[in-house]
């Protein structure tokens, strides 16, 4: 949608067998892609999806063509841990029968999120991610921050003077982790 309200159409669901149905919350990972579960698909038990901006459509997984799956059945949504792996819940399904916890990896490398994702100069963010122990510097597009490492999951850092809205980047031994959304200073 736009700002003045003009709303584009990117996909429509179907309601047939077999055909992805009843779409879920999706979620934009950072690939730029949209990822999302739907109630139908080949088995109508549910799917997994990935969608483009640019238009195209692609079921990445269908949960099991029986009831009682170890898989689960009914997925409700995906989201993208900071490790890159989306995970999720079926709400049926399983060994008993009373959904599962699965995960479904794209490939998609680790990155870092803040807490929150704007705030002024001199302001403490949370910045959370995997494999931060040892981390060696934090940057706001750029400008280096004082930081603390309070454990391997999570750093406090304080936005630093001069720094502008752009990605935060995270040095550690394992590379560098940048923030899935830009930190909008303000």
């Amino acid at each position: 949608m736009t700002p003045t309200g003009t709303l584009t159409t990117l996909f429509s669901f179907c309601v047939q067998s077999g055909c992805p149905t009843g779409p879920g919350p999706v979620v934009q990972a950072t690939d730029g892609n949209f990822y999302g579960t739907s109630i139908g698909g080949a088995y109508d038990q549910g799917a997994v999806f990935e969608f483009a901006p640019t238009g195209s459509f692609t079921t990445l997984y269908n949960f099991c063509p029986q009831a009682g799956c170890a898989d689960g059945e009914l997925p409700r949504g995906v989201l993208q841990a900071t490790n890159g792996t989306f995970y999720g819940t079926t709400s049926v399904g399983g060994a008993n029968n009373g959904g599962t916890v699965f995960s479904i990896s794209m490939g998609l490398g680790p990155f870092v999120k803040t807490v929150p994702t704007a705030g002024k100069v001199g302001a403490h963010v949370i910045v959370l991610g995997n494999g931060l122990t040892g981390a060696t510097s934090v940057s706001f597009n750029g400008t280096a921050a004082t930081f603390t490492v309070v454990s391997d999951t999570e750093i406090t850092a304080t936005v630093p003077t001069g720094a502008t809205t752009g990605k935060v980047v995270v040095v550690t031994s394992g590379g560098n982790l940048k923030s899935n959304v830009s930190f909008r200073v303000h």
